[in-house]
């Protein structure tokens, strides 16, 4: 080949070099920049559908217009994200795959569940025991303050009456209390948290006494619920009432470590707490107060005020009437409602012309005392015995007048009478 023709060949092999490696560079790069396919929508085709079962029978179908509302959507959460053993370089994945990793984001949550009624019971086998799904939702979970949340303050009893409130799971588990939702749902808590007396978002629910992610079983002693932590507890809305349960005996005692000593829930009841000022929960109240004071409730029930109540009429002095309610305080406490400096002031909020005399009756007469009444015991004893006198003579008289009168009845001897 001549030197020209060769240096002409020469220069074509390098111009057609150049130009493939030019073309080849746009094409590298696009390659290099193409986004990588979506897992959701890979996850979407199989699970897309509502009718998609797993081999137990369950629903693996997801909404995808759902999950895009969901705070997991709203964030552009990725299945994978949570399902952390699935890949979509590997499909079909495993029948059986691990539970959302909710440890992944909620570190702290998830660490305080471990050591909650919930764990444990799971962990003795109880597995309808609640996980994270059960309160939160799973491709449906919204943030607490979303109405629509499970767990926003007007749905928590729904959420947790799904186990608390289901006879069958209760029986199962079995859970303490019965059906709590049902005795939560009629009281004065929940009433304020629907509206039915006055709308209030600080109303209590099941989470504001329980708490969330830490719910302890009551004989936990760092359990909210605890006895000795329930007027610390009830304390957080009804400040007040702490500040004076703690200056009166009950609180005093139960300050000293006596964990018999009234609390809150001795006398207001647990989840079926009404409002204090109703009739009925007043008389009702009454029964409380004997359990402790068994001898005080039965003197009481001997004195007017003491039956009137018995018969149900509420707007008669009751043991808070006269004790205070929650700063209880001895007699020997001047500061008692029911010490001798105050002992006319306290009867006198009903009876407004009562005199010093008026308080000299005794409020808890025990009729079988010698020491305490002399009079009333001897007064109580003739009483007895006239009570069953009469009883002995007229059923003694009513037995022969019914003999007389059969007998004259078989013998003719009334006939013309």
């Amino acid at each position: 080949m001549k030197p020209a023709a060769l240096l002409r060949a020469l220069f074509l092999v390098l111009a057609l070099g150049l130009a493939s490696a030019a073309s080849a560079k746009p094409t590298a790069a696009a390659a290099k920049e193409a986004p990588a396919a979506d897992p959701n929508e890979s996850c979407l085709m199989c699970h897309g559908d509502a009718s998609a079962k797993g081999a137990g029978g369950q629903s693996i179908g997801v909404d995808a217009a759902v999950f895009a509302k969901s705070v997991h959507g709203e964030m552009q959460f990725k299945c994978t994200d949570c399902h952390a053993d699935v890949s979509v370089d590997q499909l079909p994945h495993a029948e059986k795959l691990a539970p959302a990793a909710c440890v992944s984001c909620h570190e702290d949550a998830v660490k305080n569940y471990q050591g909650t009624a919930h764990a444990m019971a799971r962990e003795k086998g109880q597995g309808m025991a609640a996980t994270c799904h059960d309160c939160h939702g799973s491709h449906d979970i919204k943030r607490s303050a979303d109405p629509a949340s499970r767990t926003n303050f007007v749905n928590i009893e729904s959420t947790c009456g799904a186990c608390h409130g289901n006879d069958k799971i209760v029986a199962q588990a079995p859970l303490p209390g019965g059906n709590i939702q049902a005795k939560y749902h009629d009281s004065i808590h929940n009433q304020l948290v629907e509206g039915k007396t006055v709308y209030n978002r600080a109303a209590p629910t099941c989470t504001s006494c329980h708490g969330a992610h830490s719910i302890q079983p009551k004989s936990a002693p760092d359990s909210r619920v605890a006895r000795a932590n329930i007027p610390a507890t009830c304390g957080g809305c009804h400040q007040r009432e702490k500040t004076v349960f703690d200056k009166g005996r009950h609180g005093a005692q139960l300050q000293t470590g006596n964990t018999a000593a009234p609390v809150c829930s001795d006398c207001h009841g647990a989840h079926a707490i009404q409002r204090a000022s109703t009739p009925a929960w007043q008389n009702e109240v009454v029964g409380a107060c004997g359990n402790c004071h068994d001898d005080f409730i039965t003197s009481f029930r001997h004195t007017y005020h003491g039956k009137v109540s018995t018969m149900g009429f509420g707007k008669v002095a009751t043991c808070a009437s006269c004790h205070g309610a929650h700063d209880v305080r001895p007699a020997s406490d001047p500061l008692s409602t029911v010490s001798p400096e105050n002992r006319l002031q306290t009867c006198r909020n009903c009876h407004p012309q009562a005199g010093p005399q008026f308080v000299s009756w005794d409020p808890h007469p025990r009729p079988k005392d010698k020491e305490r009444d002399l009079i009333l015991y001897y007064t109580n004893i003739f009483m007895e015995v006239l009570l069953v006198g009469v009883f002995l003579f007229f059923g003694l008289h009513t037995v022969m007048w019914a003999y007389r009168s059969l007998k004259n009845k078989f013998s003719g001897g009334g006939k013309g009478h």
